[in-house]
């Protein structure tokens, strides 16, 4: 029976990482900087892992809140662009470049309802949502301070909020990349936030020996595919926020998905013919895909013999 997939490869985890702190240099950071998407949804950029910022009349939701390290920093920059109350962080699954700024961020917002039974002091600050997964993850993390712990936590397939005049649906997308992953979808501005189920910086990040699946991958991915509408010749419409890398569309949720399904395919059938995990990466599998999608952290031979893994299990 395969574990519940909570964590990843240290190489893995360090694909979140500045390259310098890689190195263990201190890095030299980046300015952040808070870019409009459409309607009230803004990325905020930078050397962080993406930030989705909701703003409106009701106050400011963020989806994720980057690393502990730049949780100052991300909270001056909202700032800089509104005085408005934080109400809600939504986490999109529990990797520290995802949560690293929650208790900083939660502890200078407000919360509109009170949590759950988890945090006693859940009425001060932010509230933060998240899959229930999420939570059993942290909570087993003694590094993460319980400041940092989702106040609300859901179990269900999918959970609805409204806010700033717009609904948005929190889906819960498991077992490609951690098993409590999420998508938030914000209805009216035409947004989706995928966190790190879709990426425009490397190949898939997932780890089989502890139940991450390619064919889960590509399932999320279509699930994403599923809620894009293109506006035009396949372009703009429904914008896409990933958890790495530029705003992107359908046609590029749709690239990306072709990309991991053609390698997918490709090691399946090198699998069927009998080839061993050294023959495979020795035919070169990826090769039209690797001056894009191969990185120093998650490279070609870790993300082949994921895929050949998972597909060799089932």
């Amino acid at each position: 029976m395969r574990r519940p997939l909570a964590a990843l490869p240290a190489a893995a985890l360090a694909a979140m990482l500045p390259a310098a702190a890689q190195l263990g240099r201190a890095p030299a950071h980046e300015p952040l900087e808070l870019i409009h998407v459409q309607g009230n949804v803004y990325l905020l950029a930078g050397d962080v892992a993406n930030v989705v910022v909701q703003i409106g009349a009701e106050g400011v939701l963020l989806v994720d809140s980057g690393s502990a390290e730049r949780a100052e920093d991300i909270l001056a920059a909202i700032r800089g662009q509104t005085d408005a109350p934080i109400r809600y962080i939504v986490n999109t699954h529990a990797h520290p470049d995802h949560i690293g700024g929650n208790a900083v961020i939660r502890a200078a917002g407000e919360t509109l309802a009170g949590g759950n039974i988890f945090i006693p002091d859940a009425t001060e600050g932010a509230a933060i949502v998240a899959h229930e997964n999420v939570l059993h993850t942290v909570a087993a993390d003694r590094a993460v301070q319980t400041d940092a712990w989702p106040t609300d936590t859901f179990f269900t397939p999918f959970e609805d909020l409204f806010f700033n005049g717009e609904p948005l649906r929190i889906e819960h997308v498991p077992g490609g990349h951690t098993d409590g992953d999420s998508i938030v979808m914000f209805r009216r501005s035409d947004v989706i936030a995928t966190g790190d189920l879709f990426v425009t910086t490397h190949y898939p990040i997932f780890d089989p020996d502890a139940g991450g699946d390619i064919d889960a991958v590509l399932d999320a991915l279509n699930r994403i595919i599923e809620w894009t509408v293109p506006r035009q010749l396949q372009e703009a419409g429904t914008m896409v926020i990933p958890g790495h890398g530029r705003i992107a569309d359908e046609a590029d949720v749709v690239e990306y998905r072709d990309m991991v399904q053609i390698v997918r395919d490709r090691i399946a059938d090198m699998i069927g013919r009998g080839l061993t995990l050294e023959q495979v990466q020795a035919a070169r599998p990826t090769l039209d895909y690797d001056a894009r999608y191969a990185t120093e952290y998650w490279t070609t031979a870790m993300f082949v013999e994921a895929v050949y893994k998972s597909l060799s299990s089932t």
